[in-house]
């Protein structure tokens, strides 16, 4: 389908990666659009879950903020936050947390405080929000992101909510047994997160010492170089690098139609 977005094909290929089986913890935003056409396309049954103690939420637009009514109003019910990271997310029961980030680096860390030194920083961020926690206790973690050097770091300004750690540590080094960042989808392409010989953390041989993420797909029209043109390190690829599937006419028309919606009411 022509005429298809390099931010259009970013969300749905991070769709896709969404099942009827998931419990998704899912960040305002690119991470929230991702999540929601899922629900409206393949994955009708997914549950979705909002900071706010929303839980099966099933909005007909795009939340502005996690306090956003159409996210009560639309909600299986509404828990309070103490309940919410307690007993859903400390508990084990999110299977998918979804969240974006100012900076990143290629282990899958992320930064939303500052840009520069914490003490006097170039730009304040909002903050990690309910970040470190599902960064940390969901079972795993998917990230989305448009790609650029100013957002994909060699060394992010501050760590707000932790990927693999430094190169050499692991998560279990902090205490942390969950899988972690396993996906990262970007305007240009799929990564993974891989060790040196190209194991993934579902892999009970994982070695994450020096595991970063690895570009799995490209999108159609996006070359090699492009992708290392706009990161701040030299990014790995797989052996067999494959091309991201075309959007459908559906999915297109669902995504559009989500982003019509929510630009309506901003409206209102």
């Amino acid at each position: 389908m022509t005429g298809v977005s390099p931010k259009e094909y970013m969300t749905i290929a991070a769709a896709r990666l969404l099942t009827n089986n998931d419990v998704c913890f899912v960040g305002i935003g690119a991470p929230s659009a991702a999540c929601n056409l899922a629900r409206l396309t393949h994955a009708p049954d997914i549950t979705l879950i909002y900071e706010s103690g929303t839980i099966a939420t099933r909005p007909d637009r795009l939340p502005l903020s996690i306090g956003d009514g159409e996210l009560h109003d639309t909600a299986l019910t509404t828990v309070s936050v103490p309940e919410m990271f307690h007993y859903w997310l400390q508990g084990g029961r999110i299977s998918i947390g979804f969240l974006g980030a100012a900076q990143l680096d290629r282990r899958g860390n992320l930064n939303t405080t500052v840009i520069g030194s914490y003490d006097a920083p170039k730009v304040r961020l909002p903050g990690g929000g309910g970040a470190p926690e599902i960064a940390t206790q969901a079972k795993q973690v998917f990230i989305i992101a448009e790609q650029s050097k100013r957002t994909f770091v060699d060394k992010i300004d501050f760590l707000t909510s932790l990927g693999q750690g430094k190169p050499g540590e692991s998560r279990a080094a902090y205490g942390v047994h969950t899988q972690g960042p396993t996906k990262l989808v970007t305007d240009l392409a799929i990564w993974e997160m891989r060790d040196l010989v190209g194991r993934n953390v579902i892999d009970p041989a994982f070695e994450a010492a020096h595991a970063e993420f690895t570009v799995m797909s490209l999108h159609p029209g996006v070359a090699r170089d492009d992708v290392a043109a706009s990161v701040g390190w030299t990014p790995q690829f797989a052996p067999t690098v494959v091309t991201t599937p075309t959007p459908s006419q559906t999915e297109i028309e669902t995504l559009r139609a989500l982003h019509a919606r929510s630009a309506s009411a901003k409206k209102e």
